[in-house]
């Protein structure tokens, strides 16, 4: 994996613990990401690169809780026959020391203008270098090689 400066990308992508969480990341290795249907989420897929990292959070406990890499870039959803939707493949990276609630997230200034506060329902987005590095910050992580 690349250290955290080296990555193109930052992103951050949202799943439901209780469907798939971080556990279930960690205990698989990867896994395909796949079942997005918003346009907006689907060309933030398709505009992953391999080794650009993403948050992790679980959207029924409001809080970001690891980081993973873009293992495989997009490729075609295999869950529709429906071409224009994407898929891209997951590897966890490091769970966060501390998770970092989405309350957290919003009474920070340096975060106001993140996707994450503005666009609360969009599942993939991009995170800003200094914001991701920020979270890094609030959750007391260092990332391995970074």
């Amino acid at each position: 994996m690349p250290p955290e400066s080296e990555a193109r990308g930052h992103w951050l992508v949202k799943s439901e613990p209780e469907t798939y969480g971080w556990d279930d990341l960690v205990k698989d290795g990867a896994t395909r990401w796949d079942g997005v249907r918003n346009a907006q989420a689907r060309n933030n897929l398709r505009a992953m690169s391999v080794g650009d990292l993403a948050l992790f959070y679980h959207s029924s406990d409001k809080e970001i809780v690891g980081v993973a890499r873009v293992a495989k870039a997009a490729y075609p959803d295999p869950t529709t026959d429906d071409e224009r939707w994407l898929a891209v493949d997951l590897a966890p990276v490091a769970k966060l020391r501390e998770p970092v609630a989405l309350a957290d997230v919003k009474s920070d200034p340096a975060l106001a203008e993140l996707p994450l506060v503005k666009q609360g329902r969009l599942s993939v987005m991009p995170i800003a270098a200094p914001a991701f590095a920020r979270i890094l910050a609030l959750a007391k992580t260092k990332l391995p090689g970074g």
